[in-house]
């Protein structure tokens, strides 16, 4: 899962505040938002339109899909107790006149089938913010169902 984006999400997932990183009703596993964190910096900073293109900030959104999929893989054992991604929300911190929130969320859209195939299929919303934690362009949360 990593090798698709070169980095390593093992270890620990650090959160930044007093609230877990998942919470599991019934078959749904609900994971809290996660910003492009790698270990402890934030790979990828700025507004996107001003300071951060929209390849930075869909390079962004892969890298918190993929620290969301490694808190469900430490949650369950193995990503293959996911039966569907039932949903995310893509937030991104951009400029005023900035309209390809869409084009940012693909990003997180593509590696969710590409690693979990169909399952990956979800609903999504992607929504422009004037700001969100650590500077972050980017951050996503989703809902998974599970086996």
């Amino acid at each position: 899962m990593e090798a698709a984006l070169s980095l390593s999400f093992s270890g620990e997932i650090k959160i930044g505040g007093n609230y877990v990183s998942v919470v599991r009703h019934d078959r749904q596993l609900f994971v809290s938002g996660q910003i492009p964190r790698v270990g402890d910096s934030v790979v990828v900073t700025g507004r996107v339109g001003a300071e951060v293109s929209v390849e930075q900030a869909r390079y962004a959104a892969k890298i918190c899909t993929m620290r969301a999929l490694a808190l469900l893989r430490q949650e369950l054992g193995s990503l293959d107790r996911v039966s569907r991604i039932l949903r995310i929300t893509v937030f991104v911190k951009c400029s005023e006149d900035f309209s390809l929130q869409s084009e940012v969320a693909d990003g997180a859209s593509e590696l969710l089938q590409s690693v979990l195939g169909d399952a990956g299929i979800h609903t999504r919303t992607s929504v422009g913010v004037y700001q969100l934690p650590k500077n972050a362009p980017v951050e996503i949360d989703l809902i998974a169902a599970v086996d």
